[in-house]
């Protein structure tokens, strides 16, 4: 009997019961448009004005589920009640496309159409088959003008099999309910499951997300990263002139505890961002090239730095990236090059596009090798690649040169 009157079973007779439910408001106007041409019949007892007006209803009622909203509700309501397996999943959101209109359309029709059916079923069948087995117990039963039982069933042989007459129309609703059930369950994935451009909107946002945690993933990097070794390159210039030169000690201290502090709000920024799901995220905002000064000023080692062209002429994301390719080729120059060594950098605004020069002495020995790599340079070039640009690296003239050249403007946008 589970699988007539179990718990799936149950719950699909209830969203059939919804089903007639909602196919109420369509019936009762094509019966209103049958009763207009057919004023001498009375609608409601004659099944033929009734069949007419149910063939009123399901195109009205499919009209109204073409509607973008209609499909949310539909797939809330499956979900809940229909019992559908886990690996047949189904549409989120509203149906943007024409496809996917039109499925929901035809589930709804489907869904309202057998809901009309098992529930007149439902109400009419019952009361009939529980009174059909009760005949043989109750005689008030038997002469109710309801049942209006004739005469040549009134034998004790008849009614002896009433009962089982009666639980056999019961047994037959239940079964005609749980087909009409499996048979939604089995069209809700067809029907309500996403289309190939939900696919593709889904795959769209999710690659977007991805793009952003991999830029905030950049981010942490870039900065923590440089913020660290400029750290570690000023603690121990100061720890070797601890007792020789307290004023560089104090200047050491203070450049740290700057840093640390801009690091730190960075950090918070971009965790935040991260809580409140990347996906969601707008590109995390940084500073620009106007912050260089700032930069250079704090960052462990001297630097020679020489500017050219106009720079209000880039735009605030290139100008942002900029800010971060410097600081991670400055990281790059403390981690690998010499103590103290002198950094030159030059950037240059031409008329389409930025240029980055940074030359930085070559280390006096190879550093060591790091677990999987580094990712300083690769990250520079997903940022160059990501505006439209390019980068290069590697050794010249007796030393290590990083270059990057990144378009004034953005892709698909104007001048900032």
């Amino acid at each position: 009997m589970t699988p007539l009157l179990g718990r799936r079973a149950r719950l699909r007779w209830l969203h059939l019961i919804i089903g007639g439910a909602l196919l109420m408001p369509y019936f009762l106007v094509g019966t209103v448009i049958v009763g207009s041409y057919r004023a001498d019949a009375n609608v409601f007892s004659s099944p033929v004005s009734q069949l007419t007006a149910f063939g009123f209803a399901l195109p009205m009622a499919a009209v109204t589920a073409l509607f973008p909203l209609a499909r949310p509700l539909s797939v809330a309501a499956a979900r809940a009640l229909c019992g559908l397996p886990p690996d047949r999943p189904l549409a989120d959101g509203p149906a943007r496309t024409r496809q996917a209109r039109v499925r929901a359309a035809l589930w709804y029709t489907l869904h309202v159409a057998l809901g009309g059916i098992i529930s007149g079923m439902t109400l009419a069948l019952t009361p009939f088959a529980v009174g059909v087995t009760v005949l043989p117990f109750l005689s008030t039963v038997r002469d109710s003008p309801a049942l209006d039982v004739p005469q040549a069933l009134d034998r004790p042989w008849l009614l002896a099999l009433a009962p089982l007459a009666g639980i056999a129309m019961l047994a037959a609703m239940a079964g005609c309910a749980a087909a009409a059930g499996a048979l939604l369950a089995n069209r809700a994935p067809v029907l309500l499951g996403p289309t190939p451009d939900d696919r593709l909107a889904a795959a769209e946002r999710r690659a977007a997300g991805l793009a952003v945690r991999n830029q905030l993933a950049r981010e942490l990097h870039d900065s923590v990263g440089h913020a660290l070794s400029a750290v570690t390159l000023q603690a121990g210039a100061a720890r070797r002139v601890l007792d020789s030169d307290p004023e560089f000690v104090r200047e050491a201290l203070t450049a740290i505890e700057e840093t640390t502090r801009r690091t730190v709000g960075e950090l918070d920024s971009v965790l935040g961002l991260l809580r409140h799901g990347a996906e969601d995220a707008a590109a995390p905002a940084g500073p620009g090239l106007d912050a260089l000064d700032g930069l250079l000023a704090r960052c462990g080692v001297p630097v020679s730095y020489t500017a050219e062209g106009d720079q209000g002429a880039v735009a605030e994301a290139v100008a942002r990236e900029a800010y971060r390719i410097v600081q991670e080729g400055l990281s790059n120059a403390l981690r690998h090059g010499g103590r103290g060594a002198p950094v030159r950098l030059r950037i240059t605004v031409r008329t389409e596009e930025l240029e980055i020069v940074m030359d930085s002495p070559l280390p006096e020995r190879p550093p060591p090798l790091r677990p999987g790599g580094g990712h300083g340079l690769p990250g520079i070039a997903e940022r160059a690649v990501l505006l439209g640009g390019r980068t290069g690296a590697g050794p010249h003239d007796g030393g290590w040169r990083l270059t990057a050249c990144l378009p004034l403007r953005t892709p698909g946008r104007g001048r900032p």
